[in-house]
């Protein structure tokens, strides 16, 4: 007897240290769970308030959205190309095809061009804050253009829930005490050009079957952007930025901002899911508007502004939690205030 209990204590010492093992393990997890997360939601905010100090601060004065996002775009396809094919950090991931890269991959392109473009914009004219809680629309345009296209179902759960988002962003617009129509003209241009940006990312998803990871996409994808955005930019703002006393060290510490900002989106859907991007973007989003209210002495948020807000909040919430919850959407954030969500849409 004494011989059996001797025989155990080895296995039973064996096992407490497994188990501790499993524990650290699981515990180191959530702490770079967490982390990844938490840099998101900081790099999401601040690249938000960063965009809008270039454009409109009396310090920088940048007032070239389109030149802003050209350079964002110029900038992400050096570095993806530096990291893919020069340093080989990480890998493109196969698969793409001349039909495919034409068909949806330019498409895609195009779309987020013009979604960081008017999105940008609308900062010139528009608050921070009033421009999140437009964003907050962003379900109800992608889920019409879903139902359009036949990748969404209409039913009547999901017609309440686009009625609630609508409702709160209605009233808090109506809450708003300094609306300017240009800004949010712009905003909501932004708003369907980045909704048709995921429909062609989900029709890429799941009738061709390509999945690319967000770094991939911004290696294929970014000079699709930079090529349809230096075409306007040649036109309307080359003539004008020919003067301006270019400040060489903030707008290239802003453009790999945007690009840490994608690069963390990757890090949070490896860690989680696309889900829980969404969910991280409702959080940065209330902390942006709550933040500016700080920040912008321009920002004068009222009780009907939050109010409308919070119905919008919550029916985004039940948007997020009504989606499947396996990060079937494979998305890449903006790389400007318009999209924090989406991101990859969503995400981001």
């Amino acid at each position: 007897m004494a011989k059996s209990f001797a025989d155990l204590r080895p296995k039973r010492l064996l096992t407490l240290m497994a188990d501790r093992n499993q524990i650290r393990s699981f515990l180191k997890d959530e702490h770079v769970t967490y982390a990844s997360i938490l840099l998101y939601i900081t790099l999401s905010s601040g690249q938000i308030f960063f965009n809008k100090w270039v454009l409109s601060s009396k310090e920088i004065n940048f007032p070239y959205p389109l030149g802003l996002t050209l350079l964002h775009m110029s900038f992400s396809s050096v570095l993806c190309f530096l990291l893919t094919k020069v340093f080989k950090v990480m890998k493109v991931e196969e698969g793409m095809t001349l039909e495919i890269y034409v068909t949806s991959v330019i498409p895609i392109g195009a779309m987020f061009a013009m979604t960081l473009w008017l999105g940008n914009t609308a900062y010139l004219y528009i608050t921070v804050a009033f421009s999140q809680m437009l964003k907050a629309i962003m379900p109800v345009a992608v889920f019409i253009l879903g139902v359009c296209v036949g990748l969404e179902i209409m039913s009547c759960k999901m017609l309440l829930i686009m009625s609630v988002i609508s409702c709160g962003v209605l009233v808090s617009s109506y809450g708003e005490l300094n609306i300017n129509w240009i800004g949010v003209v712009y905003q909501m241009g932004g708003i369907v050009s980045e909704a048709l940006r995921l429909i062609l990312m989900e029709i890429l998803v799941k009738r061709k079957g390509i999945k690319l990871n967000p770094l991939s996409l911004m290696y294929y994808m970014s000079p699709c952007s930079a090529i349809c955005l230096f075409i306007p930019w040649i036109f309307l703002e080359k003539s004008k930025m020919e003067t301006w006393n270019f400040h060489v060290l903030v707008l290239s510490l802003n453009s790999l901002c945007t690009f840490a900002l994608n690069l963390s989106v990757f890090l949070v859907i490896s860690q989680t899911s696309a889900l829980t991007i969404r969910i991280a973007g409702v959080v940065k989003d209330w902390l942006v508007v709550l933040v500016s209210a700080l920040l912008f002495a321009e920002t004068k948020l009222t009780i009907i502004n939050l109010f409308g807000y919070a119905i919008a909040i919550a029916g985004v919430a039940a948007y997020n939690n009504h989606k499947p919850k396996n990060g079937e959407r494979i998305t890449l954030v903006s790389q400007s205030p318009t999209n924090s969500d989406k991101k990859p849409s969503g995400p981001l």
